[in-house]
């Protein structure tokens, strides 16, 4: 425990909400304060770490961008390699590509078409799930790639906008640190 606090507790309450961010009504959740504080950081990045330091995992995956920063480091502690899945034109080699819809319309994330042996276990990192959209496209991905197994992970889930339940039920249980109600 942290400050006397559960760790969930403890990384839930030093996140910023920012209102009407990026529009009206959105409650925008901030983790740029989990990363900026080294304590709060090291443990953000343990709390990873300790859940799947006993899983087979083969390489760490994160989705652009937040998912780059704690990917990353996730996977320099598990000794692991770091596969990042981009936003559409971004990676300079041969890509599979999977469209998903935002709240707002539609996006694309490629990802390199050597980046997993078939077989794979793959650790897939982000800060968030809202709808789900991203992350569902994420392991859709990884799957066209061989992966074996998606582990999804993240540190917030907005559970009223049934991302984490999608997930679910599609057979992907993610991790999650805590959860936020409304948008």
């Amino acid at each position: 425990m942290a400050d006397n606090l559960p760790l969930s507790d403890y990384i839930r309450n030093r996140i910023r909400t920012v209102p009407d961010w990026p529009q009206a009504g959105v409650m925008f959740r901030d983790i740029t304060p989990l990363l900026s504080d080294p304590k709060t950081f090291r443990i953000l990045i343990d709390i990873f770490v300790h859940r799947f330091m006993d899983e087979r995992v083969d390489v760490v995956a994160g989705i652009d961008a937040r998912g780059f920063i704690l990917g990353s480091v996730i996977a320099y502690e598990l000794n692991r390699g770091f596969v990042p899945i981009r936003k559409k034109g971004k990676l300079p080699f041969e890509t599979l590509t999977e469209e998903y819809e935002l709240e707002y319309g539609s996006a694309a994330i490629q990802v390199h078409s050597d980046a997993l042996d078939p077989g794979s276990r793959v650790l897939l990192i982000d800060d968030l799930i809202a709808t789900g959209g991203t992350m569902q496209a994420a392991v859709k991905l990884l799957r066209r790639l061989g992966a074996d197994e998606v582990m999804p992970a993240v540190i917030i889930d907005l559970p009223e906008l049934g991302g984490s339940r999608a997930l679910a039920a599609a057979g992907t249980e993610p991790f999650i640190i805590c959860a936020f109600a409304g948008h």
